[in-house]
C-alpha cells in the first residue's frame, strides 16, 4: 500500500498507530492494576494490541515506499527510518502484555492470583511506558524530517 486517495499511506496510517500505541498501553495498565477494569476490558485490549501488530508493518512498509521516494535522505529522515523499525518490537510487546492479561482474567475467574497480577502489571507498565515512549522518539524524528526543528 503506497497511497490512499492520492495521499502518502504512510501519512494517513501513523496516525493510528500514534493513538492506538499509547491508547492500549494505558488500557493494559489500567486493567493489569485494576481488576474491574480487567473484567470489562480485557478482550477490547487484546484487540486493539492485534491491531497494532497488524499496522505497524503496513505503517513501515509504506514509509519505507516514502523514504525510497527521497532522492537524497537527511540524516533526520534516516534516524526516523532507522527508529520506525523498532515499532514491531513495541506492537509485539503490547500484544505479549494483552494476551498475558487475558491469561490472568482467565485464570482468576477461579480465585485471584496476587503474584502473577504482580508480575503482568509490572510488565504492563514497563511495556507501556516503553511503547508510548518509543513513538513519542519516532514520531518526534518524523515531524522533524518534514516540518523541521521548530523552537
Amino acid at each position: 500500500m503506497t497511497t490512499i486517495n492520492g495521499i502518502p499511506a504512510h501519512a494517513l496510517l501513523v496516525h493510528a498507530i500514534v493513538v492506538l500505541t499509547p491508547l492500549t498501553a494505558v488500557l493494559e495498565v489500567l486493567c493489569a492494576v485494576w481488576r474491574p477494569a480487567r473484567q470489562r476490558l480485557v478482550w477490547l485490549v487484546l484487540a486493539l494490541a492485534a491491531a497494532v501488530l497488524v499496522l505497524t508493518p503496513l505503517t513501515t512498509s509504506a514509509g519505507d515506499w516514502l523514504y525510497q521516494r527521497e532522492a537524497e535522505a537527511s540524516d533526520i529522515l534516516i534516524t526516523h527510518a532507522n527508529r520506525g523499525q523498532w515499532m514491531i518490537a513495541f506492537a509485539i510487546g503490547l500484544l505479549v502484555v494483552a494476551i498475558a492479561l487475558a491469561v490472568l482474567h482467565r485464570l482468576e475467574s477461579d480465585r485471584p492470583r496476587r503474584a502473577l497480577t504482580v508480575v503482568v502489571a509490572v510488565l504492563a507498565i514497563a511495556v507501556g511506558v516503553w511503547a508510548t515512549y518509543g513513538v513519542y522518539l519516532i514520531g518526534d524524528a518524523g515531524a522533524e524530517a518534514v516540518w523541521g526543528r521548530q523552537s
